[in-house]
């Protein structure tokens, strides 16, 4: 998913993933230039053998970043200020941030100044500056956003929040500034705009229109209030997403009778017991217990599934539905400020709704995605029925009292039941052979594979937030580096967001290349929220975790492999919001692919592999309930839309009856009526997919059909795998947002996307008549 953290920038798509119950959604952020808003002992996935000390700092020139034209002189210089190769993530304190930014600020205003006033409409006179001054704050605000994302404390919250209405003021002021907005116009109304190549083009046309969303044309009073709504909305987007986390780390459920949580697996268990012990309880073990159970995913999703007891399943479902709506953490009263606040920013701007504002830089409009979803929700309906009858004649055959009166904690229990029944797959028995270490290697080489790089470990290279950390190199097939990632694979919930995310530390750019260099290479980092290792072992995966990794690392690989040199479209910049799950959801697709899936699946003490009967049935099994897991989906983008294009603070509706009334038509059992998912759906109330969770449906038809030019190719050919995937990578990944992602699309499948093969892969298409 791409993360939405508040930074101004060009298009960044900072790339974060909800893996809760919500089929592992995703969601992310996105910085346009001129955008003010949406702007710990030490287990290793891979031996570190492979000493860093390979690594050549003089080969690292291209990589780095300089965060300031020229390096604090104070014998003990603040690290945010510092000239650094890599971000000094393992030496930036709270006491850092205030003192820090505000440094930052003042020589960007003067900067920001400098350029006003020698503005010309030329490149040299206008982008390469600008791109400067964004980057700048992109890169040091991106480590502070970063670190309270993974190493949250209440004393980096508090330097945040102090510091964020002065970073929010200069990125209004750099939107907003007319000189920069009307040499933009000039290069736009020149005779050299048709010889202008296409990728400059892209980056004209949306700075124009995102400078026009930004307010620019905006005077006097409606400029302060619009300046007013945007710092309010930073504030409240800030606290929705620190209630979440609090609320989610309040609710512990201590568990000393082995008979209430009897079925929960033996990796739970060992979880749980290790949590009790982080609670103080220091002699707990898996087998006796005490356990500590908590809504953090890797805990919630087992007792979901597996736990008989249906009254402790009942607890925990109710917590977790009504997170952050009551007490100190309650966060209903900020949503209703945040949708009133969102429409009168949108009648500021001449728009209808919020959501007239978010589809303007979008490929989709109002209409075409919710005919998209209509469509795909009527697809799905019927066959989500099925699977509700399919879990109350399985229920019934068991002779449960509960057959009858299925209510929403005994789905995912009942689900895996019947899963295990039909499929006789185990996810529990099926750990055992997705340890971490051997599903990266697999992903490493399918990377070779199908784009032809080669990832080695580069520990030691970089500083770190966290021992659990890795730090990777991307090299091309000489052997040179081409791109850098981050790695942080493993639950916290003590400090660490919850999900699954990609986002941006460096972005490839000829503007900012080191001096001697072509290009500064771009460097990523990915953060995952998987079970951790326990009691010694490594990291034992779900099949569901797995395809987390597969996913987070395909918007990392756009963000590597981008051959764009203009920063303000490389990557993951600059692309339309809605086609940017293409390359993450598509990797989804190698986890069912026989050579890779057979490549990780080994057993992490024997070394056996899957047996093939297995393979088979997970095959079999991706199916298993894909009408109702669409409809989760559609119930999310649905609530979404309603709530951005008809909501209104004095409205007939709250947003709890609208999200009721959605639900009634997208879920078949409907919401429970104190259900208060929306308090917790940060997606759209603390990240960018504010009228935008439609993208994932959206993009999901992109990914399948691109997927199905391999499936034609043949898969069981090595060589069409890596004619593809060479098409693919110099399409999909090479282009970043220099071309429009149709026109991308196009380029790499020879025709535009169709939603059949969707619907194909998902078993949702409908049986032909016989004859």
């Amino acid at each position: 998913m791409l993360m939405a953290t508040t930074t101004i920038t060009t298009a960044t798509l900072s790339i974060a993933r909800y893996c809760s119950v919500l089929r592992c959604t995703k969601h992310h952020r996105r910085l346009f230039l001129f955008s003010p808003k949406h702007l710990r002992k030490s287990h290793h996935i891979h031996s570190s053998s492979s000493s860093s000390s390979s690594f050549n700092l003089q080969r690292l020139s291209s990589a780095p970043f300089s965060a300031m034209a020229s390096a604090d002189q104070n014998p003990n210089p603040n690290p945010l200020l510092q000239d650094f190769v890599f971000p000094p993530f393992d030496s930036v304190e709270p006491s850092h941030v205030k003192p820090g930014i505000a440094e930052l600020l003042k020589r960007l205003e003067g900067d920001l100044v400098e350029l006003e006033r020698t503005v010309e409409p030329t490149w040299p006179k206008l982008v390469e500056p600008l791109e400067r001054i964004v980057d700048r704050l992109q890169v040091v605000w991106g480590i502070v956003n970063h670190l309270k994302a993974v190493k949250d404390s209440a004393e980096l919250r508090t330097a945040i929040e102090e510091i964020q209405p002065e970073k929010v003021k200069f990125q209004l002021r750099l939107g907003q500034s007319k000189p920069i907005y009307n040499a933009f116009k000039a290069i736009q109304d020149s005779t050299s705009w048709a010889t202008l190549a296409e990728a400059r083009k892209r980056i004209v046309e949306a700075q124009i229109k995102e400078a026009v969303l930004n307010g620019v044309a905006l005077e006097d009073e409606q400029r302060e209030k619009f300046n007013e709504i945007e710092q309010e909305l930073e504030k409240l987007s800030q606290k929705f997403s620190e209630n979440v986390l609090d609320a989610t780390k309040k609710f512990e459920k201590l568990i000393t009778d082995k008979k209430e949580i009897e079925g929960l697996p033996a990796t739970a268990l060992g979880l749980a017991a290790q949590t009790a012990v982080s609670k103080g309880h220091e002699n707990a073990s898996a087998e006796d217990g005490p356990w500590v159970i908590s809504l953090d995913a890797p805990s919630f999703v087992p007792v979901m599934q597996h736990v008989q007891n249906r009254s402790l399943r009942e607890e925990v479902y109710r917590a977790y539905v009504t997170r952050a709506s009551s007490g100190d953490h309650d966060n209903s009263e900020i949503i209703a400020q945040i949708l009133k606040l969102r429409l009168e920013k949108a009648k500021l701007l001449n728009y209808n709704n919020y959501a007239e504002v978010s589809m303007a830089m979008k490929m989709a409009t109002i209409n075409s995605a919710e005919e998209l979803l209509e469509k795909l929700r009527t697809a799905s309906w019927d066959a989500a029925v099925q699977d509700m009858e399919d879990l109350k004649t399985f229920a019934r055959e068991k002779s449960s009292a509960e057959a009858n009166e299925l209510s929403h904690w005994d789905i995912n229990f009942w689900s895996e039941r019947l899963r295990e029944s039909k499929y006789d797959i185990n996810e529990e028995e099926l750990r055992p052979y997705f340890s971490l270490p051997k599903v990266m290697d697999s992903l490493f080489s399918l990377a070779n594979t199908l784009f032809d790089i080669s990832i080695e470990p580069a520990d030691g290279l970089a500083p770190v937030w966290n021992p659990d950390v890795r730090f990777y190199c991307v090299k091309d097939t000489s052997g040179n580096p081409i791109a850098y990632f981050y790695f942080d694979p493993y639950s916290r919930p003590s400090e660490k967001r919850g999900g699954a995310w990609m986002d941006e530390v460096f972005a490839r750019s000829r503007v900012l290349a080191r001096e001697g260099d072509l290009v500064r290479l771009p460097i990523a980092h990915m953060v995952c929220n998987q079970t951790p290792p326990v009691g010694g072992k490594p990291s034992l995966m779900t099949f569901r975790e797995v395809e987390t990794v597969f996913h987070e690392f395909g918007h990392a690989l756009q963000h590597m492999l981008t051959k764009q040199d203009e920063g303000l479209v490389a990557g993951i910049r600059g692309i339309e919001w809605d086609a940017v799950e293409l390359p993450s959801q598509f990797m989804e697709n190698w986890c069912y692919q026989r050579d890779t899936l057979m490549s990780m699946a080994k057993h992490y003490e024997t070394g056996e592999s899957l047996p093939e009967e297995v393979f088979q049935k997970l095959l079999a099994a991706r199916t298993f309930r894909a009408g109702s897991l669409s409809l989760r989906q559609i119930r999310f983008a649905s609530i979404d839309l309603e709530l951005h294009t008809k909501y209104t603070p004095d409205g007939p509706e709250s947003i709890y009856e609208i999200d009721q009334r959605v639900g009634k038509r997208t879920q078949i059992i409907p919401p429970l009526p104190e259900d208060r998912f929306l308090c917790s759906f940060s997606h759209i109330f603390a990240g960018g997919y504010a009228a935008g969770y439609y993208s994932y449906k959206w993009a999901e038809v992109l990914s399948a059909d691109a997927f199905s030019a391999f499936e034609d190719a043949g898969l069981d050919s090595d060589k069409a795998i890596k004619e593809t995937g060479h098409r693919f990578r110099e399409t999909i990944l090479a282009l970043g947002g220099g071309r429009s992602p149709l026109e991308v699309f196009v380029d790499f499948r020879g025709r535009e996307p169709s939603p059949e093969p969707l619907l194909r892969h998902n078993g949702l298409l409908p049986v032909p008549a016989s004859a």
